[in-house]
Parts: C-alpha cells; structure tokens; sequence
C-alpha cells in the first residue's frame, strides 16, 4: 500500500509524469518550526544533475498544502507537493507494448489490467522518491540527538566512484552500487519483537526505495564465515558501549545503544541506452526495444539521502510510540 507507519505515518502519492507527486504526514508534534527553507539541502542532495545522473531536472520547491501555520506545525496532517513541469511522456509509447525489461512495465500492466499509468514507470517511478524525503526531513526534526549519515560507498563493484561513473559513461550502460548509513545517538530500546523488530521495519521502509536489492545491519553476510567468540561484540561499559559493532547496534530486533550500521544494494538503473530484446504485445514476438527516455546511469548517486529519509521515519516513529523526543 502506500501509507507507512503506526503514529508517525506517511503516505505518498502521484505518477512520474502526472500533475505532482506528494506526500501527507500525520502524527508529527504541534510546534515544530518548518518551513520550505528546512526542505531544501536534502531535496537538493536528491536532484539530478551529476555525471551519470538523468538530465531531467525538476525545481522541487515544496508547496505545504496543510498542517503548517506561521512557519510551525500545526499537529494536523501536513501535506507537501511537488510540481512535475519537465516531462516528456511521448518517450514512453513504446512501453505500452513493449515492456521495459528490468521495469514494473509488465507486472503493473498485469496487474492493474492495463489502467496503469505507464509514463515514466507511473506511481512506481523513482520520481516519488522526492515525497520520501521531504518526509525524513520532518522526521529528523523529532530525532533530537540524533544524526543519520548515508554514503554510496562504491559504484560499479568499485571504490573509485569517480571511475567507476565515468566507465559507465563511456560504455553507456548503467551501474549499481552500495550505500552506507549509520545512525549515531540512537537510545537502547527502539524496537518490537518479532515482527516489529528494529531491522525489520527499517528493511521494510528501505525495499520501499526503487532499485534496492539487498540489506545488511553490522556484519552482514560476513558473520556467516565468522565464529561466535569472534562475532560477538564484548560489552565494555554499563552503558552497553561494545568493542566491535558486528551487530550493528541492534541485538535481539531492539536497538542497543551503539552506532546503528547497514548497508544497502543498489541494482543498475533498468533502463539503459543499449539496444536490449523484449516482448511485444502488438506482434505477439521479442523484438529489439531500445529505452527512451531520460535516465540516470547510475541511480545510487542520488539514493543516499533517500536511505536517511526512510531512516529518519522509521525511527521517529519508534520514538512517538514511545513518547521519546518532541
């Protein structure tokens, strides 16, 4: 569905190209100063504009439509939307026949029995990434003391992020990568077993991000190679304070104090400038099908400030659930 959250909820609508995508939170605290000002860092930290980005470009000036009054929130649901101006859905024609491999094309035409919207990858498209972070942005503001940071830590299997983009330039052809986050001044107790665990609902709100594959708190996959003396982490102070962090600062679903650490996979953008086969419905046969469009060559440049955002809304639900923070 398209509603997340148990106090602090959020729900994102809109299409990639349709009149706007937006987003309405409830259960954010009365008098929490904000105002457009607060939304822009990270909106422009999403933006495309990089090498290996899309050229689409989209102003993304917040419009508060609700839940904010003389630059303080209300207690009502916010509503924030964003115009969509730079859009051209003749591009996607072909989609209606022909679906893009690697897409949703297919599995919403089936779906929805072909009342998608197919412009863009429609309510699918990474374009309503932009409500996610304007909520993160409302839900760092609850988070006092706590800072979260997300990196793309490689790109392209590589490092060298910089080479590892200007490769998929060159080649023309789309890469993945890996992003980082650690969350610091996070207090021991967030978290519900079983099923609301701490990695749980984080993971939930991650995979809602498009293009994301694969997650790992503190040591990952690695602690299947590992022993339990060398994987545990040895207690060190009355605080919970531990020598090492292979857990990732969360011990039985419930966060334990320390820095919470995870990273996540991100799949190469599926639309590609290469010439790629596919099936088309009109002749009932696959055929070429090159992508039009305009398209990012490497998505997870632009990914990290969403993995903060969902983050942020994950833990300040927690925290209103817990009557912590504002």
């Amino acid at each position: 569905m398209n509603t997340f959250g148990t106090i602090f909820r959020i729900s994102i609508f809109g299409e990639s190209h349709g009149k706007w995508v937006g987003v309405t939170i409830d259960g954010c605290p009365a008098g929490i100063p904000l105002g457009g000002s607060d939304l822009l860092p990270d909106l422009e930290r999403r933006k495309a504009g990089a090498v290996g980005t899309t050229p689409r470009k989209e102003e993304d000036l917040p419009i508060f439509v609700s839940g904010v009054f003389n630059d303080k929130t209300t207690g009502a649901p916010i509503t924030i939307v964003f115009e969509n101006n730079n859009v051209r859905s003749a591009d996607y024609d072909a989609v209606k026949n022909s679906p893009r491999p690697g897409h949703a094309d297919f599995v919403l035409h089936k779906k929805y029995d072909g009342f998608n919207d197919h412009r863009g990858g429609g309510h699918s498209s990474g374009r309503l990434t932009v409500a996610l972070v304007a909520a993160g942005v409302v839900a760092k503001k609850i988070l006092s003391g706590i800072t979260i940071e997300a990196v793309l830590a490689e790109a392209g299997g590589s490092t060298d992020i910089e080479a590892a983009i200007n490769k998929a330039v060159e080649q023309q052809d789309s890469i993945g990568g890996i992003v980082s986050c650690t969350v610091k001044g996070i207090p021991v107790g967030l978290g519900e077993p079983f099923f609301n665990s701490l990695e749980s609902v984080i993971s939930h709100a991650v995979f809602s991000i498009p293009a994301i594959k694969g997650i790992e708190f503190g040591s990952g996959f690695a602690a299947a190679a590992m022993q339990g003396s060398v994987h545990n982490d040895a207690i060190i102070s009355e605080d919970g304070a531990t020598a090492t962090n292979s857990a990732g600062g969360i011990n039985g679903g419930i966060s334990n104090g320390n820095d919470l650490y995870f990273r996540v996979a991100v799949k190469p953008a599926s639309s590609t400038p290469k010439e790629q086969q596919t099936w088309n419905n009109a002749t009932q046969s696959v055929q070429p099908f090159t992508v039009k469009g305009r398209h990012d060559l490497c998505i997870a440049l632009r990914v990290p400030v969403v993995v903060e955002a969902v983050t942020a809304i994950v833990l300040a639900d927690f925290a209103r659930t817990n009557g912590l923070y504002y």
